[in-house]
């Protein structure tokens, strides 16, 4: 009886040469598709309609939108986690992707996943540690990794078996999440401006100004423009509404995980404005100490999350530390979209330290002129004492 393996499908080039190559070595390969948002009913209904045709035996879909909000993409707005600065972490729905091959393998009875990560790539280390720490007895397999595959070979092979390739899918590698979209391949590997083909959701349509007011309770967003929904949906429509004027493109050069450098392409417009709006709001609500030791842990847990150890323990210690500076991180941010571009205009809460009871920044304060210039006598002393020791003169 054929072992039977658990493969992560996205209907594209490399996962369908998968199915192909995994049935050659003599495995029942199950497909499964996780569904983190990006995929239309359309493209479900190819990516089901592919494995059949390519003699996948069973094929899996999982709707896990909701599930890496609440899991992953939160933490993300809370911890305002941008990888060296710039990538919001859209590589992350490979941790979700992962649990739940483990989870069908485990239903299935299967004795290994499989996956379609080049061994270039950051994905296969994402997805092999994962597995390596929640189920160290599966087997992980990677075709194109084994076999060091060049894309024009795996379409010459499948076009050999006789199936066809998309056109698109032969010029870009995507990967589209409720997140946004990355893109690689082509001109943008050779370090060139990508062609206006290769934006789809940063794709400029709206030319007048256009103003989004986004609500947040402990960090997370709960409404947008007066209507209350879950995080995702607001997610998935400021994707629609930011994009329209073109916000949200990222074109930079990565520090990967396996040690080189690449150069990336990606559409986040939704979550990168959100990001920015989370951290006008903090400005208001959190001290400056708070902001500060804060912000060396969200530059960490970036790093952790983009380097495949999503669960080392120290990520839980993380998000506790950032779940308590979220208790007053409630209020509204009003966002002006324009083109390319988006800034914040107003942001209030009622635990703002904002206090005019108590000062106006440069026009009026609760303490005489004699106190202040008491305070900076005493302030600036050490730095005097440094000077005099320095030029003899006092």
């Amino acid at each position: 009886m054929a072992q039977k393996v658990v493969l992560a499908f996205s209907g594209g080039l490399d996962t369908s040469f998968c199915v192909l190559n995994l049935r050659e070595r003599g495995y029942d390969v199950i497909t499964l598709t996780v569904d983190t948002g990006g995929l239309s009913e359309e493209e479900l209904k190819y990516i089901e309609n592919r494995s059949k045709e390519l003699g996948a035996m069973r094929h899996y879909f999982i709707d896990a939108r909701q599930e890496i909000f609440d899991e992953i993409i939160s933490y993300i707005i809370k911890a305002n986690a941008l990888y060296e600065g710039k990538y919001p972490l859209m590589c992350s729905d490979r941790y979700t992707i992962a649990k739940h091959l483990i989870e069908v393998a485990r239903k299935e009875g299967a004795a290994a996943v499989a996956h379609g990560c080049t061994g270039a790539g950051n994905d296969q280390v994402r997805i092999d540690v994962t597995v390596m720490c929640l189920a160290p007895d599966l087997k992980v397999i990677a075709p194109i990794r084994e076999l060091g595959m060049t894309r024009a070979q795996e379409v010459e092979y499948l076009e050999k078996k006789g199936f066809e390739v998309r056109e698109l899918t032969k010029r870009y590698t995507i990967n589209e999440n409720v997140f946004g979209r990355t893109i690689s391949g082509s001109e943008i590997d050779e370090n060139k401006e990508p062609s206006e083909e290769a934006w789809v959701l940063t794709r400029v349509t709206k030319r007048e100004p256009e103003y989004v007011r986004i609500s947040f309770e402990k960090g997370i967003p709960v409404e947008l423009n007066g209507k209350r929904m879950h995080g995702i949906e607001i997610l998935q429509q400021l994707n629609a509404i930011a994009g329209a004027h073109g916000y949200g493109r990222g074109l930079y050069v990565e520090d990967e995980t396996v040690g080189i450098k690449g150069f990336q392409a990606f559409e986040a417009p939704g979550l990168l404005l959100l990001i920015e709006a989370h951290r006008a709001l903090e400005r208001l609500v959190l001290t400056r100490r708070q902001l500060a030791v804060k912000a060396t842990l969200e530059n960490t847990y970036a790093d952790l999350s983009y380097r495949g150890l999503f669960y080392e323990p120290v990520m839980r210690d993380i998000e506790a530390f950032v779940d308590s500076t979220q208790e007053f991180v409630t209020g509204e941010v009003m966002m002006k979209l324009e083109h390319m571009s988006a800034i914040q205009v107003s942001v209030s809460s009622p635990y703002s330290l904002v206090r005019e009871d108590i000062a106006r920044y440069a026009q009026a304060a609760g303490w005489s002129g004699e106190e202040a210039e008491a305070f900076i006598k005493l302030y600036g002393l050490q730095q005097k004492i440094a000077s005099i020791r320095k030029t003899g003169k006092s």
